[in-house]
């Protein structure tokens, strides 16, 4: 079992070896043991304090002990850029992926969906889906380009990572900072799930702003892990995403070799039904930004680069109120997926592992059927339970990969929800 330490963003002192971090110093001229200091940035030296992200790492060998990295060529469907041109504006809708036949680990797995911005730049998202059914052996993986929001929704992950075990299932997700290696391990013999791959801002928990000091997700209920290693003298493939690209080198020991470290910068996670939805009492619902996890703040105030929003169980109580989502148009990108049970604005084709984009200034909301029983309900109390879908919405729009919208799984049908709606009959 992963130990962990509560907290988000905490500064943690952890060792797996005792009296391995150094004492007063980060980078005496001997460290303990003979491990060598190393610092981990994920913000830029002169960030300001409260925002600044870096950890000292303390460790077998060298990250810099290593060869000339090639292109990868196992996985070609992951990418940073090759969008479809031009970018659809209709509203597109897709089926889960299927496991595959045979045995493909995380690397393999992965494809991109959706994304915007650019990596080199700092800006914008990469959306990728996974349906893996083997584990990482002898293999390593970092992203250059983003820290990394893992969301499974079907099968156990354990992610062993250069700072420690995170070990996550449906419900829970993992955050894996930019630059920091790990591979996947699977319990249950497969996982699948969603990945968003942010280049901005770092993810933080919003400001609650009215809300006042508590509610939504709380820091304590994140959770960082402490110090483990591994020292294995064996070959060992080390993958990094870097431009949108995979590339590869060959180590002749494994790369998680920490033994100890101390900072800001590290792997969490956080378990979703731990969130402590807002909602009303009265009538009418706020906006769905009450439902918001993480956040990466953009260079402009309050519109962010992506949102990480979930729609938990939770007590409906709103009276003379159209309960479900509302007919919506947002100048925001919104991706949405599903964990577990049913989303209460689509009563058919959109199921765990599923996947719908609904981009800038595009008319959505709830289909006929939801709509027809929502206004027929009767308004007592009800909880909404069995449910868990998420959303990465953007403040740009979302753009679509030519394989997204090629794949057999892409619902071609979908504008039809919309079609059997009755039109208004106003007063003579």
């Amino acid at each position: 079992m992963a130990d962990y330490v509560p907290g988000f963003g905490n500064h943690v002192a952890t060792e797996a070896v005792p009296g391995a971090l150094p004492i007063g110093q980060n980078s005496p001229q001997k460290v303990p043991f003979g491990l060598y200091a190393e610092q981990l940035s994920g913000t830029a030296f002169t960030a300001p304090r409260a925002e600044n992200k870096r950890s000292w790492l303390y460790r077998i060998r060298p990250a810099a002990n290593h060869g000339a990295f090639h292109r990868y060529v196992g996985n070609e469907r992951v990418t940073a850029g090759s969008f479809a041109d031009p970018c659809t504006p209709n509203r597109l809708r897709w089926n889960a992926l299927e496991l595959p036949s045979g045995k493909v680990d995380f690397v393999d797995s992965l494809v991109t969906i959706a994304g915007n911005g650019d990596p080199g730049a700092g800006v914008g998202i990469g959306i990728h889906l996974f349906a893996t059914t083997a584990s990482m052996e002898r293999r390593v993986l970092f992203s250059a380009d983003g820290e990394l929001l893992i969301v499974p929704y079907l099968g156990r992950m354990r992610i062993e990572t250069e700072l420690g075990v995170i070990e996550i299932e449906p419900e829970q997700i993992a955050v894996v900072p930019r630059g920091v290696r790990f591979r996947v391990i699977l319990p249950d013999g497969h996982a699948s799930g969603y990945v968003c791959e942010n280049y901005g801002a770092l993810l933080r928990l919003p400001d609650l702003g009215p809300i006042g000091s508590n509610g939504l997700a709380n820091d304590r209920d994140f959770e960082t892990p402490v110090a483990w290693y591994e020292d294995i003298d064996e070959k060992f493939e080390l993958i990094q995403k870097f431009q949108g690209h995979f590339w590869s080198t060959e180590l002749d020991h494994s790369p998680l070799d920490v033994v100890a470290w101390h900072g800001n910068l590290a792997p969490y996670r956080y378990d979703l039904r731990r969130f402590n939805a807002i909602n009303t009492v009265s009538y009418d619902h706020p906006d769905p930004s009450i439902f918001t996890v993480l956040t990466s703040p953009s260079d402009r105030a309050g519109t962010a680069n992506v949102d990480f929003v979930i729609f938990p169980p939770r007590w409906l109580v709103a009276e003379h109120t159209f309960r479900p989502p509302w007919f919506h148009r947002n100048v925001m990108g919104e991706f949405m997926g599903l964990i577990n049970g049913v989303y209460d604005a689509k009563l058919g084709g959109f199921a765990p592992g599923g996947i719908s984009l609904h981009n800038t200034m595009n008319g959505h909301g709830p289909d006929q059927a939801t709509y027809e029983k929502a206004i027929a309900a009767d308004l007592a109390p009800h909880k909404y339970e069995n449910t868990m879908a998420f959303m990465f919405e953007s403040r740009s729009v979302i753009r679509p990969t030519a394989w997204a919208l090629e794949a057999p799984s892409c619902q071609h049908d979908y504008d039809h929800v919309w079609s059997g709606f009755e039109k208004a009959v106003l007063p003579k």
